[in-house]
């Protein structure tokens, strides 16, 4: 069964930083696609952003020229790394990674901004 594990939420003042990653259990090479995405209380969840085998990335237009995802095979990781963040950012970050037909989703991680 793949597993991921998210780490790195936290409070932090708007226009401060914080860096997510995500652990898998599998080398995430295997994978379509994995993203982040956040779901803000009321809001439904929304893509963040997004990377694929090839190493393309897209982003929401609300977090562009912000959020930067990356990765590094040999930790088998993904990251996002999120600066000038502000309150409308505030949501739970879950880590998804397709496989052929199947998504599997982390837990999520709390990120917290305030004015």
């Amino acid at each position: 069964q793949v597993q991921l594990v998210e780490s790195g939420g936290g409070f932090v003042q708007a226009g401060g930083s914080l860096r997510l990653s995500c652990v898998a259990s599998t080398a995430i090479f295997r994978f379509n696609t994995m993203g982040w995405y956040r779901q803000a209380p009321g809001k439904q969840r929304e893509l963040v952003a997004r990377i694929d085998r090839a190493g393309s990335e897209d982003y929401a237009d609300s977090v562009k020229g912000r959020f930067t995802i990356s990765r590094d095979s040999a930790k088998s990781t993904v990251y996002l790394q999120m600066n000038s963040l502000k309150p409308d950012d505030t949501a739970v970050y879950s880590c998804s990674a397709v496989l052929i037909t199947t998504d599997y989703w982390g837990q999520g991680t709390q990120v917290t901004v305030s004015s």
